[in-house]
């Protein structure tokens, strides 16, 4: 008799693998991938270490996938601000703003996303991501040029000198010794700091008219 995996059973395994992939998601924003073994997720979960391997072949895939799921939010945020209302230089520097805002407000996540040393498997996410940014930017300045408000003269090499800017201003203040220093209390570079010079430095690289 072949066996024949019920609708219920269907349902049931996708529910466990969204509350893996949540339980994951938390321990990476608490404590980086570092934190995310296989073991301590089970833990995590209530389940038994191979249980997990039902869902995922190993780390390496539910790490890329927790990644994924995290930057998805991410590039669809800024993609609503930046296809949103106001001028081309308008949107760019609010969606920098609230860039900024999400990555100083989940710090640790943050950090995980854009600079911690990560399996190949994640690398590859990374990659694939920073091209997503990368393509938002590209038709933003691609609508500035022809409106006359953007100087860039390469649009795909403008738009990657943007999400590099962006990830370079930002990994400092969310780095593990800026978040240590900021909790003994010590001076520390602050969002409206950052979030202003990173603002300033991007529209004068493409060429936007001073306000």
């Amino acid at each position: 008799m072949t066996y024949r995996v019920t609708a219920a059973r269907l349902d049931r395994d996708q529910a466990m693998r969204e509350r893996i992939l949540a339980c994951a998601l938390a321990r990476v924003s608490e404590g980086g991938f570092a934190a995310l073994t296989m073991q301590a997720l089970a833990a995590d979960a209530g389940v038994a270490t191979g249980s997990l391997y039902r869902h995922f072949s190993g780390k390496g895939e539910l790490a890329a996938e927790v990644f994924s799921n995290a930057c998805r939010i991410e590039v669809e945020v800024l993609g609503e601000i930046l296809r949103g209302p106001g001028t081309p230089p308008q949107r760019l520097a609010a969606g920098l703003e609230q860039f900024a805002a999400r990555a100083w407000h989940s710090r640790r996540l943050a950090f995980a996303l854009i600079a911690e040393p990560v399996d190949p498997e994640v690398d590859e996410q990374r990659l694939l991501f920073r091209e997503a940014y990368a393509e938002l930017f590209i038709e933003l300045l691609d609508e500035g040029v022809r409106r006359g408000e953007f100087r860039v003269a390469q649009l795909g090499l403008s738009a990657a000198c943007l999400v590099g800017a962006i990830a370079e201003a930002l990994v400092g203040p969310l780095s593990p010794p800026a978040r240590a220093a900021r909790a003994a209390g010590l001076p520390t570079l602050e969002l409206a700091s950052v979030s202003q010079s990173l603002i300033t430095f991007c529209l004068r690289a493409v060429g936007a008219p001073e306000s």
